[in-house]
C-alpha cells in the first residue's frame, strides 16, 4: 500500500507501522515538506499514493479534481505518534480493502477517528 504522510503527521510513524505498510512515505522524507496540497495533490497522483492527513484541504481538492489520489483523512484532533500508529496498525485490514479492493474504486475518501 502506498500511502503518502502529509507533512502535519510526523515521519517518525513510518517506523512504527512499516510492518503493515513497508511503502509508506512522509512528505519530509520525499523533500516535499514545502510544497503546496496542490503540489502534494499530483505528486501522490503521479506516483501512485494515497494521502493520509489531518487537512480538510486534500477532500476539497478530490471533491474538485477527482480521484486517484485516495484520500484517508484523520479526524481525531492533535494526538502522538504512538496513537496514530496504533490506529493504522489496528485498521490495516479496513485500510487495506479502501485501497485495494475494487468494490471500493468509486469511494475517494476513508474517515478515521
Amino acid at each position: 500500500m502506498k500511502i503518502l504522510f502529509d507533512q502535519n503527521i510526523s515521519f517518525r510513524l513510518l517506523k512504527r507501522i512499516a510492518n503493515n505498510y513497508p511503502e509508506a512515505k512522509q512528505i519530509r522524507k520525499l523533500g516535499l515538506e514545502n510544497s503546496t496540497d496542490l503540489q502534494i495533490w499530483k505528486y501522490a497522483k503521479k506516483n501512485g499514493y494515497s494521502i493520509v492527513s489531518f487537512d480538510g484541504d486534500f477532500f476539497d481538492l478530490v471533491n474538485v479534481n477527482g480521484h486517484p489520489p485516495k484520500v484517508i483523512w484523520l479526524r481525531m484532533g492533535n494526538t502522538s505518534i504512538e496513537s496514530i500508529a496504533k490506529l493504522f496498525n489496528n485498521k490495516v485490514e479496513l485500510i487495506r480493502d479502501f485501497l485495494e479492493d475494487p468494490k471500493y474504486d468509486d469511494i475517494a475518501f476513508l474517515e478515521i477517528e
